[in-house]
This record gives structure tokens, sequence and C-alpha cells, in this order.
């Protein structure tokens, strides 16, 4: 008997689609765990160096999206 939804499971995007998922959901977790296993000194550091870098990174989203609405407004602002 053939199952109806065989040419699914077989297919590669959907097992790409799942793995990445997976490493979504499970990759901040052992990075964590990771950091947690780090000796003294390095633990805190390395908790430090992640809210800092989260912080750039946000500060950096927000001022390309600040850039990109005023080309926007720019470029509407001078059309006939």
């Amino acid at each position: 008997m053939k199952f109806p939804l065989d040419w699914l499971l077989l297919s590669r995007w959907l097992w790409i689609t799942i793995l990445a998922c997976s490493a979504v959901v499970i990759g901040p977790f052992i990075v964590l765990y990771m950091m947690f296993l780090l000796p003294q000194p390095l633990g805190p550091i390395s908790v430090i160096a992640l809210l800092i870098g989260s912080g750039i990174a946000g500060g950096y989203k927000d001022w390309v999206i600040a850039r990109r609405n005023e080309e926007k407004v720019r470029r509407t602002d001078f059309q006939p």
C-alpha cells in the first residue's frame, strides 16, 4: 500500500525547514548552557558581552529602519 503523502516526506525542503526550525529553537539553549559551563571569570564576561551585543544589534536595526523611512519621505516629497 502506498502512503498518500510520501512525496512530502521525501521532500528535501521539508527536512531543511524542520532542521532550521529546530536549530532556531534549540540553538539558544545550547549557547546558554555552554556559557554557564565556562569557568568563573569568563561566564559573567560572556553574559555581559551577549547583552551588549544584542543592544548594539537592536540599535543598528532601529537606525536602519529610521534611515529607510527618511529616504522614503524624501522620495515622496519631490514627486510632481
